[in-house]
C-alpha cells in the first residue's frame, strides 16, 4: 500500500542559467530552483529530499530548503575564480523522499543542464609589457605616432581586463598619447635644444583602476640625416708604453640609405710640428749612424756648439723641441768649417746628407742659397764642389781635379721636388758614385732631371774653404765676404768620404717612431684594401662594402715605439668618397679632425754612484796600467708613478717607483781643474773595452767622453775600464773628476758624480839621527820639493804645528852654525881673507889642502858652540820626537824632506868649515 502511494516522479526545468560572482558562494538561478511532486501532499512521496549534481565535477552542491515546497538553492564548495573559468555546465536531479520515513522507494526527476557564468571583480591593475620603451625621431618632423605602448590587465571580464586610457605623467612635455597607447610630437623637435626626452606613461582599465607602476619612454632626437661619419671623439689620449691604440672604435659612416657602389677614406697623421718632422729619436747624428749600421768615418759639420766645435757658436740654434738641435739660418749666418775638420780625401765615391726644412724664396729670380759650399779661401772664387738650393730646386756641384784628360765631365747636377720646398722636414741624402749620383729623398730614390757638364778644375796651389750656409767669396772681390746665404733649417750635415750609404741605412736614420697602424690584419675582409705610405703617417682604404669598411676603420691604430715619446698633439685628418651605381661621386663626407693627446712619459732620473774618494800611492799612478777610478761605478734609472701602482716583485723600492732599463747615448768625463798635462799624465780608455758594443771614445787634455747607443750596463763596463796614469807624480796632491751621462742627447741627464784621487807619497822609513854628528861619505843628498802634498787632516803625514816647529830649529841650527864659523874666523884674523878666497872656490881649495887634513874640524867647532846649543838641541829633539811620533805610521813625506833639508844644510856647514880650517892651517 506505501508503494501505492508514491506514484509520480519528481519535476524541475529543463535548463537553468545561473550567475556567481567570483570570491561569492551563491548562485543566483534562473529559474529558481524548485522540484514539484503530483503526490502532494501525502507525506513523503509528495516531499523533496535532494537534490543531485552530475558530470564535470563542478564546484557546486545544491541544498533543499523546504522539503514540502520542493524549494532549493545553488551554492559554491569553495572560492570561484574568474580568471580559472569563467562559465560552468553540468547536470542536475531532484529526489522524492520516497514511500516512507525510510526513504525506501524514492523517485527522481529528469535531468536538467545548469550552466553558470562567474561574474569578473576588477581586482587587478594594467601592467605595461615592457619595462622601458626607447625610440628615435629626426628633428624637425611631426609625427602621428612615434611608437606604442601596450598594457595589459589579468581581470576575465572586458569591462576590467581591457585598456580604456592612457596619460602622460611628466609634465610639460612635447609630446601626447591617444587611448590606443600611440605616442606623437606635439611640436618640431631639435637637435641642438635638446637630445633625448624622457616622459613617464600610466594606463587604466575600463573599471578606471591605475596602473600601480608607470613605464619610461626615451625618445632620442637624431638631426637631419647628413652623410658623414659618426661615433668618434675629437681627442684619444696616448699612454706612452701601451703600444698600439684604436683611434676610432664605435665610428661608423652614415650614408642616409644612399645606394653606394665604393667607399674611399684616407687617414693622415700630421706629425710636422713633432722635431724633424715626427717622434723621431734624438741621438746624436753619430751614435744614430753607429745604431743604423752607417759605415764609419762621417764627419757632422753641424755639430753643438763646445770648446773643440766652436764654428757653430754663432749659428742660430733651436733645442727646445725635445732636446733635438737644429740651425736656422736666416740669410744672415753662416761658418767656416776648420780645416783639421775638412774631409781631405773625397773619391769618386762619398756621400752627403742633412735634415732641411725649406720654403719657397722670396723674388721671382731668388738667388741661389748655398747649405755647403768649398770654395778657393784667397785670390779665386772656384766652386770645388757644393750643395744648394735654386729656385725650389736642389743642385749639387762637383768639380773634378784635372787628372789626364782636359774633358768636359759630368758637374751639376739638378733635382726638381716639391718636398724641396713645402716647408716640412725632409732627409736628403746624396750618394756619389762618379759619374753617376743620387739622391734620396726620406729614403726614395730620385735621380736628377737634368746633368750640365764642365771642364775639370786645374790644380793650384790657393787653399780652400768650406762653409756651411753660404759660400765664401775670396777672390775677385776687395774684401772676402759670404756669398748666396742659406734660409732655412738644417741639422745633422754630414760628409763621408770614400763610401756610400745603403738604402736600409738611410732608411733606418730617417725612420719614425709614430704612426698609424691596423691592428689584426688578417681579420680585415678581402674586399678591403689599404696601402700606407713610408713613414705610415697616411693611411688609405678603399671598400665596396659599408659594413666592411666601417669594421676597418676600427681597426685603425696609432703607435708611438718610443720609450720616452715627445708630449703633445698629433692632428688627424680623415678624408672620405663615396661612388653611388652609375654616378662618380655621389654623396659628400664631411672631414673629420681629431687630436691625438701622447701624455708625458714618466721621466727616467739617471743616477750614478760609487766611490768618490780615491787614495793611491804614486807608484800606482806610475805603473803600466795605472788606476782606475771608477772600478765601483754603478749607474741606475728610475721612474716613478703617480698612481704609486706597484710592479713586478724585485723591481720597485718603494710605492710607485720603478728601475726601468734603457739606453744611454753617451758619457762625459771631465777634469776639474787645469788640464791634463799630456808630457806626464793621461786619461784613457782601451779600445778593447769597448769592442762588442756600440760605442766609441775621444779624449783630450780635458777628458774622455764615451758616446755611442748602448745599454747602461754596457756604459758601466766601460766607464770601469778607464785608466788614469801620471808618470811622475812627485808634485802631484789630487786629482778630481766629475762623470755625467746622458740619454736621447741630453734630454735626461745624470747626476753630477764627482770624484777625487788623492796620491800617497810612501817612502822607507829612517831611524832619526843627528845629521850634525856624522855625514856619512856614501849618502847623496836626494832633492824633495818643500811643498806639503796634503788632502785633509786624515791624509796629512805631520801635523802643521810640527812642520814649524821643525822648520824653526833647522833655522836656530844653520844660526849657530854660522855663530861658531865666525869665532874661528876671530881666532885667525890673519888669515881670514885667504879663507874667504878659498870659500868662494872650494872645489880648488878642496884639492890644495887635502894632505893637510888630519881631524875634523868640526869636532873644534863642536866643542865652541856646545854649551850655546845644548838646549836648543834638547828641544829640537823633543820636537822632533813629536813630529817621529805623529807621522810614524805613515813615514811622512814631509819629515823627511825636512831631514834632507837639515842634511843638506850641515853638508854644506861641515865643507865651508872644513875648507876655512885648512886654508888657515896652511898660514900657520
Amino acid at each position: 500500500m506505501v508503494i501505492d502511494m508514491n506514484k509520480h516522479k519528481p519535476w524541475i526545468e529543463t535548463s537553468y542559467h545561473g550567475v556567481i560572482t567570483e570570491n561569492m558562494d551563491t548562485v543566483l538561478l534562473d529559474p529558481p530552483l524548485v522540484a514539484l511532486d503530483k503526490d502532494a501532499p501525502v507525506p513523503y512521496a509528495g516531499e523533496i529530499c535532494a537534490f543531485m549534481i552530475h558530470g564535470q565535477e563542478a564546484p557546486f552542491e545544491a541544498v533543499v530548503l523546504n522539503k514540502t515546497s520542493g524549494e532549493g538553492v545553488l551554492r559554491a564548495k569553495g572560492l570561484v575564480d574568474c580568471e580559472t573559468q569563467k562559465e560552468y555546465t553540468f547536470v542536475i536531479q531532484a529526489y522524492d523522499c520516497g514511500a516512507g520515513a525510510n526513504g525506501v522507494g524514492w523517485k527522481k526527476s529528469h535531468k536538467a543542464v545548469v550552466h553558470i557564468q562567474v561574474d569578473d571583480v576588477n581586482e587587478f591593475s594594467p601592467v605595461f609589457r615592457e619595462a622601458v620603451y626607447h625610440a628615435a625621431v629626426t628633428e624637425g618632423k611631426i609625427y602621428d605616432s612615434i611608437l606604442q605602448v601596450e598594457a595589459w590587465d589579468q581581470d576575465c571580464s572586458p569591462q576590467y581586463s581591457q585598456i580604456c586610457n592612457y596619460d602622460i605623467v611628466t609634465s610639460d612635455t612635447p609630446f601626447a598619447i591617444d587611448r590606443n597607447g600611440n605616442i606623437r610630437n606635439t611640436e618640431r623637435l631639435s637637435y641642438d635644444k635638446q637630445l633625448r626626452y624622457k616622459i613617464m606613461v600610466t594606463a587604466f582599465d575600463c573599471g578606471q583602476k591605475r596602473a600601480t607602476e608607470s613605464v619610461a619612454v626615451h625618445i632620442d632626437v637624431k638631426p637631419v640625416c647628413k652623410p658623414g661619419w659618426q661615433g668618434w671623439n675629437k681627442r684619444m689620449d696616448y699612454e706612452p708604453g701601451t703600444g698600439s691604440k684604436q683611434l676610432f672604435p664605435k665610428m661608423h659612416l652614415e650614408t642616409c640609405d644612399g645606394p653606394l657602389s665604393a667607399v674611399r677614406a684616407m687617414v693622415e697623421l700630421q706629425t710636422s710640428h713633432i722635431g724633424k718632422g715626427c717622434d723621431r729619436e734624438t741621438y746624436s747624428e753619430k751614435s744614430l749612424q753607429k745604431l743604423c749600421g752607417a759605415a764609419s768615418g762621417s764627419t757632422d759639420l753641424l755639430p753643438a756648439p763646445s770648446a773643440s766645435t766652436n764654428w757653430t757658436v754663432s749659428l742660430l740654434t733651436d733645442s727646445g723641441r725635445d732636446s733635438d738641435l737644429i740651425f736656422r739660418f736666416d740669410g744672415r749666418q753662416a761658418s767656416n768649417v776648420p780645416e783639421r775638420v775638412v774631409p781631405q780625401n773625397l773619391t769618386d765615391h762619398f756621400t752627403i746628407a742633412t735634415w732641411m726644412k725649406h720654403g719657397p724664396s722670396p723674388g721671382l729670380r731668388a738667388e741661389k742659397e748655398t747649405l755647403l759650399c768649398n770654395s778657393d779661401k784667397t785670390e779665386m772664387n772656384r766652386h770645388h764642389y757644393s750643395l744648394y738650393v735654386h729656385n725650389c730646386r736642389l743642385v749639387f756641384l762637383l768639380r773634378r781635379d784635372f787628372t789626364q784628360v782636359d774633358t768636359f765631365r759630368p758637374a751639376e747636377f739638378h733635382w726638381k721636388l716639391e718636398q724641396i720646398c713645402d716647408k716640412e722636414w725632409h732627409y736628403y741624402v746624396i750618394n756619389v758614385e762618379f759619374p753617376a749620383v743620387m739622391l734620396f729623398v726620406d729614403g726614395v730614390t730620385y735621380e736628377p732631371y737634368l746633368v750640365t757638364d764642365d771642364w775639370p778644375i786645374h790644380p793650384s796651389s790657393i787653399d780652400t774653404q768650406l762653409t756651411v750656409g753660404a759660400c765664401w767669396q775670396g777672390g775677385e772681390v776687395s774684401t772676402p765676404r759670404f756669398t748666396q746665404y742659406f734660409r732655412g733649417s738644417l741639422t745633422g750635415l754630414t760628409i763621408r768620404p770614400g763610401k756610400i750609404e745603403t738604402q736600409k741605412v738611410i732608411s733606418c736614420l730617417q725612420a719614425c717612431k709614430e704612426g698609424l697602424d691596423i691592428n689584426s690584419l688578417e681579420s680585415l675582409g678581402k674586399d678591403i684594401k689599404f696601402h700606407f705610405n713610408p713613414a705610415q703617417s697616411v693611411l688609405v682604404m678603399e671598400g665596396e662594402d659599408l659594413e666592411s669598411v666601417n669594421t676597418a676603420m676600427g681597426k685603425v691604430s696609432y703607435i708611438n715605439s718610443r720609450q720616452f715619446p715627445t708630449a703633445g698633439l698629433r692632428r688627424l685628418h680623415i678624408t672620405t668618397t663615396v661612388q653611388c651605381f652609375g654616378e662618380d661621386i655621389c654623396i659628400s663626407i664631411p672631414d673629420i679632425k681629431a687630436v691625438v693627446i701622447v701624455l708625458p712619459p714618466s721621466e727616467p732620473r739617471i743616477t750614478i754612484a760609487g766611490s768618490d774618494r780615491l787614495v793611491k800611492p804614486s807608484a800606482d799612478l806610475r805603473g803600466a796600467t795605472g788606476v782606475a777610478p771608477f772600478k765601483e761605478l754603478r749607474i741606475t734609472s728610475t721612474v716613478t708613478k703617480s698612481d704609486g701602482v706597484p710592479f713586478s716583485a724585485g723591481t720597485v723600492h718603494r710605492p710607485g717607483v720603478l728601475e726601468v732599463m734603457h739606453n744611454l747615448d753617451y758619457c762625459d768625463v771631465l777634469v776639474i781643474g787645469e788640464e791634463l798635462n799630456p808630457e806626464h799624465e793621461s786619461l784613457e780608455i782601451h779600445h778593447s773595452s769597448l769592442i762588442g758594443k756600440h760605442l766609441d771614445a775621444t779624449n783630450s787634455t780635458s777628458g774622455i767622453s764615451i758616446y755611442g747607443v748602448d745599454s747602461m750596463a754596457h756604459y758601466e763596463e766601460a766607464l770601469r775600464q778607464v785608466r788614469y796614469r801620471n808618470w811622475r807624480p812627485e808634485t802631484l796632491t789630487n786629482r778630481r773628476f766629475r762623470l755625467t751621462c746622458s740619454e736621447l742627447n741630453g734630454r735626461y741627464t745624470s747626476n753630477e758624480f764627482n770624484l777625487e784621487i788623492s796620491v800617497l807619497h810612501n817612502s822607507a822609513p829612517v831611524e832619526h839621527v843627528n845629521h850634525m854628528a856624522v855625514q856619512s861619505q856614501y849618502m847623496r843628498p836626494v832633492h824633495h820639493p818643500l811643498i806639503v802634498h796634503t788632502l785633509n787632516s786624515h791624509i796629512s803625514g805631520t801635523p802643521p804645528a810640527a812642520t814649524v816647529v821643525i822648520v824653526i830649529c833647522i833655522a836656530a841650527l844653520v844660526v849657530i852654525v854660522v855663530l861658531g864659523i865666525y869665532r874661528l874666523h876671530s881666532t885667525h884674523q890673519d888669515g881670514s881673507k885667504r879663507e874667504e878666497d878659498g870659500a868662494k872656490d872650494p872645489k880648488t881649495d878642496w884639492d890644495d889642502s887635502t894632505l893637510t887634513i888630519t881631524v875634523n874640524p868640526m869636532e873644534a867647532v863642536e866643542e865652541v858652540v856646545r854649551d850655546e846649543e845644548e838646549d836648543d838641541d834638547e828641544e829640537e829633539e823633543d820636537d822632533e820626537q813629536a813630529g817621529d811620533m805623529s807621522a810614524e805610521s805613515g813615514d811622512s813625506d814631509e819629515t823627511e824632506e825636512e831631514e834632507e833639508e837639515d842634511e843638506r844644510e850641515v853638508k854644506e856647514g861641515k865643507q865651508k868649515s872644513k875648507l876655512e880650517w885648512d886654508s888657515s892651517s896652511i898660514t900657520y
